[in-house]
């Protein structure tokens, strides 16, 4: 099974027949398929060819046949491939495939009109309509993309078999997720507010950590431990910490080598961590490179104790195989409509940002928790990109996402402008932060380089089941 960050889905292979059809072309199809998803970066399962009658399914019992191979393989595969090389008889597909719990992406092959004979045409233009049609009386999910027939070695195929790779990494990343929320909402937030139990109900774990826990944790780590010489090096090594303080850096480094463990030890996919005034007052420092170092190897980290965008950051992530990072909707860009600035402390991951980062006090905490004390955030500017943002919220137990595309811009941003901020080009902003006003979701937006915009409505909103809205669409 992949993950975001890890490498592309394994697919399992399905071929299927119809007697009145030559199966003759189930071998070259179970050759091809293979060869070309391999070639596109996959890897594969096949049923052996001798399990049924040309290595495909075509009767219910063929299909049980093929329901069992998956059975004893689960856990192995994100997604199937169901191939069509004739008509394909929709019966057994339902029997093989009506318990695979993955994502399953139907193809049909292309009749060519030099080949319409009875013995040489497919006839999968029709028969792919058949199985649809079965699989929705029978409540079978499914994936279907334009072109209608495509041949495997084709562009489009490829462009086809991206897509559906990106939808299986969504599914199977949100599926039993786990994220940890590191301390207790900050009180003057109440719009990082989550429903615990519609996580649960929806496959989301929710685990929570008390920052006194950790803060102890950190009494335990020693400057002479082989983990924490290793975070050191690396954060030195990450940004430029040419201005901070030894004590900040030496606390910087054993919290770093904490939330590494907490993450390891929880099994979490992602973190969201109440990160201030407690870290100013106690620890002297901002976590915010913590968290775009963590961003930057693909360990999900939010601030502000906001696990519905935990959640949107890991399934963008997962969706692009790409870095993300949590930003404020924080600032008009003069009278351009479509332009904002998105900003934030310091998250962001390093290999979104246009150099090398500066860690800085907080220039806007300090006011609060004075001079010297808030030694960690990371400062910089956002590259020019396309990129994907999404945001999460629940309600009346259900999971909300709405999902759009930008471009971050050349366009300046004033020097004494503090954080790690860019300017986003949106087509039709300012619907989206009408719907965004208007629908109680966060200041908060997640993002990540890219367009996965049809990726993640058809992972969240078909087959995880969850709402999702494209405002710009609206």
């Amino acid at each position: 099974m992949t993950m975001a960050g890890t490498g592309k889905s394994t697919f399992a292979l399905y071929f299927g027949n119809r007697g009145f059809f030559p199966g003759s072309l189930m071998a070259s199809a179970r050759e091809e398929m293979d060869r070309v998803i391999k070639g596109l970066g996959h890897k594969t399962l096949m049923l052996d060819a001798a399990a049924t009658r040309f290595g495909a399914v075509e009767t219910p019992a063929e299909g049980e046949i093929y329901a069992k191979f998956l059975k004893e393989h689960a856990g192995e595969f994100d997604g199937v491939v169901l191939s069509l090389p004739n008509f394909g008889d929709e019966t057994g597909a339902v029997a093989a495939l009506k318990d695979a719990g993955v994502p399953i992406f139907v193809q049909a092959y292309p009749d060519e009109l030099t080949k319409m004979a009875p013995e040489t045409r497919r006839d999968s233009f029709c028969g792919k309509m058949s199985v649809c049609d079965v699989f929705y009386q029978s409540d079978v999910q499914f994936t279907v993309l334009r072109p209608h027939t495509v041949a495997p070695g084709s562009p489009e195929f490829a462009d086809n078999l991206d897509h559906f790779d990106r939808v299986c990494r969504v599914v199977g990343g949100l599926k039993n997720m786990k994220v940890g929320a590191i301390g207790a909402r900050t009180s003057a937030f109440k719009t990082v507010r989550i429903d615990e139990l519609a996580l649960q109900r929806n496959g989301i774990t929710m685990e929570t950590f008390d920052l006194a826990d950790i803060f102890n944790r950190m009494k335990s780590v020693a400057a002479t431990d082989d983990a924490y010489k290793a975070k050191r090096n690396l954060l030195v090594g990450y940004s430029d910490f040419g201005t901070v303080p030894e004590p900040q850096v030496d606390s910087l480094t054993k919290l770093g080598v904490v939330l590494d463990t907490v993450v390891e030890e929880g099994k979490l996919d992602a973190i969201a961590l109440r990160c201030w005034t407690e870290m100013q007052q106690v620890l002297g420092l901002s976590p915010c490179v913590l968290l775009s170092e963590m961003n930057n190897r693909f360990k999900v980290a939010a601030c502000e104790v906001d696990v519905g965008n935990a959640v949107a950051m890991h399934a963008l992530s997962c969706a692009s195989g790409d870095v993300t990072a949590c930003l404020d909707w924080n600032n008009n860009y003069g009278d351009d409509e479509d332009k904002c600035i998105l900003f934030h402390c310091g998250p962001v991951p390093q290999s979104m940002m246009a150099q090398k980062g500066c860690i800085t006090e907080h220039a806007i905490l300090k006011n609060a928790v004075g001079d010297g004390c808030s030694f960690g955030c990371n400062v910089g500017r956002i590259k020019p990109m396309p990129f994907t943002f999404s945001s999460m919220m629940t309600e009346d137990g259900m999971l909300k996402f709405y999902v759009g595309d930008g471009e971050f811009t050349a366009d300046p941003i004033p020097a004494d402008f503090f954080g790690c901020a860019g300017v986003a080009e949106i087509p039709d902003l300012q619907t989206v932060l009408m719907y965004a006003a208007q629908n109680g979701h966060r200041h908060h937006v997640s993002v990540t380089p890219g367009n996965v915009v049809a990726a993640m409505d058809e992972a969240l909103g078909y087959y995880l089941g969850f709402e999702v809205d494209i405002p710009q669409a609206m």
